[in-house]
């Protein structure tokens, strides 16, 4: 297969469009990588093309020849060549850029004069093809500034219904087009290019879906969240296209500086459906340009502001480019904190809650589940859960101290039924020593006698406790293989905060069940074991409302550099 590609953008290899049709080849490629695949590309901005000058010598003197010695002859012998002729290009005031339309002019001698009763789309005028261009196919892509494709490309397909035939090509417009070129929203366009390359994939082989279509017609971004942030990229007010003299067409006043920019930007990804009836100021000082700005997050939307007014309730000290850093996910903000690259002062909940508020948007193809079928979805596990882990030693250390050897039987029972009972959770491997262990320790029980029930509970405790003990040495904190889906999954462990504060936890529960097996033993050995039913079920209540403090303050704590 030969396939040519135009790029009619005058930006030349930096165009948007360009990124669009090079991942719908790269799908075309992966899809016949057994097949030879010839890729050819056309950057109109670097060639010689001169506007036509309709003296229609092509068609009565030099037939088929243009008579201007330029870069079109060579154009009009490749899309003789090419099997696949791919139109890449910008949007230019609703149609394609003026050099795309003077390479469209200058193909005129790929026609006869005759005129054809051919009804290629709209109008009522044909010419015939000097060729026989059976069989050749065309796909138009095209990027533009507006929030959506929708009604803005009526001109574009008018003229190739004309050129090309109606039905007679595939295309993909897509708005928000200069979006592709900021880092900082890297991580949806690279959705949207993944989307693209799928549906050349999908060209290759039977033609594009209409589930394909329909997801490639999904706006990059609300149309408020995109023009917010489409207006703060300027740099300039609406009324700082005018200068104070109030002449129209002079330089503006003022161009804001790239931080402040970058802010205005950053708050136009506020998410207002996550308000929850508390208005936020988030405020961002930059330590290394000594400025400062505050976002107000409220009901209505987000709104910067440069003067200090506002009452700040998370206020953030960072570098500017550390935060550019975070922002194009060159490292992540939990692990940027955790190395103390930047401190956070006030509310530090909003940190942990930042993607809610700024993260993906909804109605966005990267938080939608349409693609996943429903059976899929159905079947899908559940991340692991703490209970899995700690009900078999609750209901052991429970059961047993009412009936050892009925305890025992129903304790033995709950983990052999644990697999079955939470089918639909995915199991660590704490999940399954702890089956394996309080298994264990039921059949002594039950095989050992009334004699030996305190011994082996007191070993239960014990065992228990190493657990934990035993995860901090490995590096891998029990409490974290449970806590950290709730940020970012295994990423989590990049973050030294998040390591620290699990470590600690982890540390201190299992002090405190070895400590348990240790008084546990003593009290019964010096006649006062009637207490532990007291005593061993207060302390965790305790422990559990110290975890309840200490992972809200001590991550706190160490993200404001104290």
């Amino acid at each position: 297969m030969n396939v040519l590609l135009i790029n009619g953008s005058p930006k030349g290899k930096a165009s948007n469009s360009l990124r669009l049709a090079k991942s719908f080849i790269e799908g075309i490629s992966e899809q016949h990588k057994d097949k030879n695949v010839t890729i050819e590309q056309l950057d109109v901005a670097a060639m010689d093309i001169k506007p036509c000058k309709g003296c229609f010598h092509c068609w009565k003197n030099t037939p088929g020849q243009c008579i201007m010695s330029d870069d079109e002859n060579k154009v009009i012998q490749q899309q003789l060549w090419a099997d696949l002729i791919i139109w890449s290009f910008p949007l230019y005031y609703f149609n394609v850029p003026g050099i795309l339309k003077n390479l469209i002019d200058r193909q005129l001698p790929m026609n006869l004069p005759f005129m054809s009763d051919a009804k290629r789309g709209y109008g009522s005028g044909a010419h015939e093809s000097r060729y026989d261009m059976t069989g050749k196919k065309h796909v138009l892509i095209s990027t533009c500034g507006f929030y959506s494709a929708e009604g803005n490309y009526d001109s574009v397909s008018r003229m190739f219904d004309h050129i090309l035939g109606q039905g007679n090509y595939e295309s993909i417009f897509c708005g928000q087009g200069e979006l592709f070129r900021v880092k900082e929203l890297s991580a949806r366009t690279d959705q949207y290019l993944a989307l693209v390359k799928k549906a050349g994939a999908e060209y290759a082989q039977y033609g594009i879906t209409e589930q394909t279509k329909a997801e490639l017609k999904v706006l990059l971004y609300p149309k408020e969240m995109f023009e917010q942030m489409a207006d703060a990229s300027w740099g300039i007010s609406r009324d700082a296209s005018v200068q104070s003299s109030g002449k129209a067409g002079e330089k503006p006043v003022e161009q804001a500086p790239p931080d402040a920019i970058f802010t205005r930007q950053m708050a136009a990804l506020y998410n207002k459906d996550a308000y929850d009836g508390k208005d936020r100021v988030v405020e961002m000082n930059y330590t290394d340009l000594g400025r400062s700005y505050q976002i107000f997050l409220g009901k209505d939307g987000s709104k910067v502001f440069n003067d200090g007014s506002l009452i700040t309730t998370t206020k953030l000290n960072t570098p500017f480019e550390v935060w550019q850093a975070i922002s194009r996910g060159e490292i992540s903000g939990p692990e940027a904190l955790g190395k103390h690259l930047y401190t956070v002062e006030g509310d530090f909940s909003f940190m942990i809650d930042w993607d809610k508020y700024f993260g993906p948007t909804p109605g966005s193809s990267s938080g939608n589940t349409q693609n996943t079928p429903s059976n899929e979805v159905n079947n899908k596990q559940k991340n692991p859960q703490m209970i899995t882990m700690l009900l078999p030693w609750i209901v052991f250390w429970t059961a047993t101290s009412f009936n050892p050897q009925i305890g025992a039987m129903v304790s033995l029972l709950i983990t052999t039924l644990m697999p079955l009972i939470m089918r639909n959770v995915k199991f660590t491997i704490w999940d399954r020593i702890s089956f394996a262990l309080v298994g264990a320790l039921s059949v002594g029980i039950f095989m050992g006698g009334n004699g030996d029930v305190n011994l082996i509970v007191d070993l239960g405790y014990l065992a228990f406790g190493l657990m934990w003990l035993v995860s901090c040495i490995i590096k891998d904190p029990l409490c974290a293989a449970y806590v950290k889906y709730g940020y970012g999954g295994d990423v989590a462990y990049n973050n030294p905060l998040f390591m620290k504060t699990n470590y600690i936890l982890a540390a201190c529960w299992g002090a405190m069940y070895v400590l348990t097996a240790i008084w546990s033993w003593l009290a019964v050995q010096n006649g006062v074991g009637s207490i532990l039913v007291v005593v061993n079920n207060l302390v965790p209540i305790c422990m559990g409302i110290f975890t309840a403090w200490f992972q809200r303050w001590y991550p706190a704590r160490m993200a404001s550099g104290k």
